[in-house]
């Protein structure tokens, strides 16, 4: 069995995206939301809410429900886990989410990851 090597993509400085805010980005042809939450964790989702059909994730209010970060949509405020993209305001939606690397101060994003596709 011989290992799949990932790609990935760099996307921006981590300096670029606010503390508690988003950026939008193009990987592969999707577009993705990158996220920093304010203990500055690093986070990847679809950028497609899925509730309007807008491609305006990464704006969304950065947060958390208890110990959960989260990113309310702009939109309808439906509120997205970042760590696996489901829906904590309607449990049969979710949004993909993506793995995410920093080097050298460097936000790289990877494929959606399959087991946590969108529904």
């Amino acid at each position: 069995m011989s290992a799949v090597a990932v790609s990935l993509t760099p996307v921006c400085t981590v300096d670029a995206i606010p503390l508690e805010g988003g950026v939008a980005a193009l990987v592969d042809g999707r577009a993705v939301a990158v996220f920093r939450t304010h203990s500055g964790e690093v986070f990847a989702l679809s950028n497609v809410d899925p509730f309007s059909g807008a491609s305006v994730l990464s704006r969304g209010i950065v947060g958390s429900r208890g110990d959960v970060p989260v990113v309310s949509s702009p939109m309808y405020k439906q509120a997205f886990e970042l760590r696996t993209g489901a829906c904590l305001d309607d449990d049969t939606v979710r949004v993909a989410s993506y793995d995410v690397a920093v080097a050298d101060g460097v936000v790289h994003v990877g494929p959606a990851r399959p087991d946590r596709e969108a529904t």
